[in-house]
């Protein structure tokens, strides 16, 4: 039997016909007519039944009788000068009655669409969205923003229901929002499966923000082509009149509604939900008023984004402070679990979890909601068998671990944080069982039919009845908040942990021993490559010179030269990474402000960055090596600068903060970031990430940076985000 999960591969950005309250001309880069949809006759009266390998100028006398001979000609020039969005739409004249024309492109072909340009609206869209934008915005709870927009678009395009539908992680929806006629019943609070609006579509929401079904009853018109140019679908992802999917029609009048009008809600570029508007009898609305109404949902994404991003700077801010006030527990006490557990601001304040455990030195110390001691052995056993991530989150422990199920009620959600795998030494936070009683428009789970005529039955909710289900197990989600502060954390811990010195540990011992092997090993190995490294890259520069040797040799011969010089670069910053590990720091008090303006002009200057914005704030002194601090915000800024060049406007900013205890320097920029749960790992020996492999490096910078302020008894920590840059800090002590 056919099931919902065909929705998932249906083409229906290829549907090869449209909606036929419009019709569409398809011309090549030549003007010359290559699709058309059947119905141009329908709309244009005294014309042949098809128009293929016509130029488009031969339609003239009956589109735009009082326009110029070339006009379309002329807007598509002007379209490909600005940008179609600023000519559509025309109007224009067809055989006495007022069109749309909108103009859009599909590959190497234009799509050009006639439409009425007169609603079935008697409102005016344009006029009614400016008196409510300011009602729309009124409030700052996020809900009462989603309600006041629900209720004002429905006062704006005057639809029976008008539903503000929000996406969840898995694809399923919810009604979060609504406004609607008295007579209908509410839909408020009801869940959808991510089947009835599936991925394709999703990515087809985020291209085009409006999409408008005007009357599911008519019947679509197909697109003709010539042999040649029909063998190819004609793209229509960025058509206005792209014809419905039968699964969505059926869907729609199994719904018992007409017409449908939808407005994508953006957050951060990803499909964050939709305003949704049901009308029971059809209902066309016209291009500039889809557009009007665009310009809501536009505005409602940047204060969805606006009020979202609020509400997680509050958390972060929260979650900062608290780490920051830790540290300094940290640093003044001798005792990492009495700095944890035995203060005001404990471990629980740095995420939302209502109960913790520090797992350390062979002790189990628990704070808030926690398992008993047995159950937190059972939890580790479980980690040290099953996980291998410095941090590892799920907010439905049950799920993954049987056992779970004798202390969902506490620990449903838990987020672990390694401070030694060899040792079994952890920081567990737990979230308890947060049950939740999903009501979902009909039985997600039922497959579709088939009726007495054969036809399929999309939709299984032919009555959209309500169908409960109780999802226990689950807690509360981890924020993105919540992850990046317990990244910061255990950096500020084991800082703490290596600077114990009146401790003998197993992890410390094992490092020591690898750091003297890995030095002895790369030192001797650097060393001993380099004579016969410069052997090759001599014997190849020589035989460049025989001009007998063919060119494709000597271009041969270039690239064992540069891949000789490349090593012997890797060869060097080696050799820089062993010799800060037996270096020992001359201290002297440093003036950082004129060593870093050099070292940004002699960086500039190096990655030809003209375009570059640096600015440079408040730069306090510090005490360390100068040779090594130097080499310190070399690497740093370098960094920034490489990895931020491809941004449209490349920004970098130093500044440096001191309290009583430390002073810490933050280099921040605007380049290609790092993903979250690659950030335990960016100062390990070689590391280089997915996402810049591209760009020139070795991946030693950072692991000498961080060498370097393990030698000043500093810290160094980072905090990014994908496509939006990073920050690095660098804390000295005074």
């Amino acid at each position: 039997m056919i099931n919902l999960t065909n929705c998932d591969v249906e083409p229906i950005h290829i549907p090869g016909q449209i909606q036929s309250h419009g019709f569409l001309i398809v011309i090549d880069q030549q003007f010359v007519i290559r699709y058309h949809s059947e119905n141009l006759t329908g709309h244009l009266e005294g014309l042949p039944d098809t128009l293929l390998g016509e130029h488009i100028n031969s339609i003239k006398p009956i589109i735009g009788k009082n326009e110029p001979p070339d006009f379309m000609i002329q807007l598509i020039a002007l379209g490909k000068s600005n940008g179609f969005e600023q000519t559509n739409p025309f109007t224009t004249d067809i055989q006495g009655k007022p069109y749309y024309l909108i103009i859009s492109h599909s590959s190497d072909y234009y799509l050009l669409e006639f439409e009425p340009a007169i609603s079935d609206n008697v409102l005016d869209v344009q006029k009614a969205i400016g008196r409510s934008i300011s009602e729309m915005l009124a409030d700052k709870n996020l809900q009462n923003l989603l309600n006041n927009s629900a209720q004002q678009i429905k006062k704006v395009i005057n639809y029976d229901r008008v539903m503000v539908y929000r996406f969840a992680d898995d694809g399923h929806g919810e009604v979060v929002a609504e406004a609607r006629d008295e007579n209908l019943e509410s839909w408020l609070g009801l869940h959808y499966p991510a089947s009835d609006i599936p991925q394709q579509a999703r990515e087809l929401y985020k291209r085009n923000l409006t999409r408008l079904i005007a009357d599911v009853h008519t019947e679509p018109s197909r697109i003709l082509s010539t042999s040649e140019h029909g063998a190819t679908p004609l793209d229509l992802t960025n058509s206005q009149l792209r014809a419905v999917s039968p699964v969505h029609i059926q869907y729609l009048k199994n719904m018992e509604v007409d017409s449908s009008f939808s407005i994508s809600l953006l957050y951060k570029g990803n499909l964050w939900g939709l305003i949704a508007c049901h009308n029971y009898t059809p209902r066309f609305i016209d291009f500039k008023s889809r557009e009007s109404a665009k310009l809501i949902g536009q505005i409602l994404s940047s204060a969805l984004e606006f009020r979202q991003d609020e509400e997680s700077q509050h958390q972060t801010d929260a979650f900062k402070a608290a780490v920051d006030k830790l540290s300094k527990y940290m640093f003044k006490t001798g005792s990492i679990e009495e700095a944890l557990l035995k203060n005001d601001t404990t471990i629980l304040d740095v995420t939302t979890a209502t109960g913790a455990v520090l797992v350390f030195e062979k002790n189990i110390m628990p704070i808030g909601a926690a398992p008993t001691q047995e159950q937190v052995e059972s939890i580790v056993g479980w980690v040290n068998n099953n996980v291998s991530e410095q941090i590892f989150y799920t907010d439905n422990f049950t799920s993954l671990n049987p056992d779970a199920v004798a202390y969902k009620d506490i620990a449903s959600g838990i987020m672990i944080t390694t401070l030694s795998a060899e040792l079994s030494e952890y920081i567990i936070w737990f979230k308890p069982e947060k049950l939740q009683k999903i009501v979902w428009a009909g039985n997600p789970e039922k497959p579709t039919e088939t009726d007495e005529n054969g036809l399929l039955k999309i939709s299984p909710r032919k009555s959209f009845d309500a169908w409960a289900e109780t999802v226990s197990g689950k807690s509360e989600t981890w924020s993105n908040e919540e992850i990046k502060s317990v990244i910061r954390l255990k950096t500020e811990v084991m800082s703490a942990i290596s600077q114990k010195a009146s401790e003998i540990r197993l992890l410390n011992e094992r490092l020591k021993q690898a750091y003297e092997e890995l030095d002895t090993f790369s030192y001797t190995i650097s060393h001993d490559l380099k004579n016969p490294l410069s052997t090759i890259t001599s014997f190849s520069q020589l035989m460049m010179r025989d001009d007998t040797i063919s060119p494709r040799s000597k271009d041969f011969l270039a690239r064992i030269v540069s891949g000789a010089e490349r090593m012997r670069l890797m060869i060097n910053e080696v050799l820089d990474y062993t010799r800060v590990g037996r270096a020992a720091p001359d201290f002297k008090e440093i003036e950082t402000g004129e060593m870093i303006s050099d070292l940004v002009k002699d960086l500039k200057v190096a990655f030809k960055a003209e375009s570059l914005h640096v600015e440079i704030g408040n730069t306090p002194p510090i005490k360390g090596d100068p040779m090594m601090i130097s080499q310190v915000f070399s690497n740093l800024l370098s960094n920034a600068i490489k990895y931020s060049l491809k941004s449209p406007c490349p920004q970098i900013k130093i500044e440096g903060k001191e309290d009583e205890v430390e002073v810490v320097y933050s280099i921040s920029d605007n380049g290609m970031g790092i993903d979250i749960k690659q950030l335990p790992f960016i100062f390990e020996l070689f590391k280089r990430l997915d996402n810049v492999r591209e760009i020139e490096g070795s991946g030693v910078g950072l692991a000498i940076v961080k060498r370097i302020m393990e030698k000043h008894q500093g810290k160094i920590w980072a905090d990014s985000e994908l496509d939006k840059g990073s920050t690095f800090y660098v804390a000295f002590k005074k």
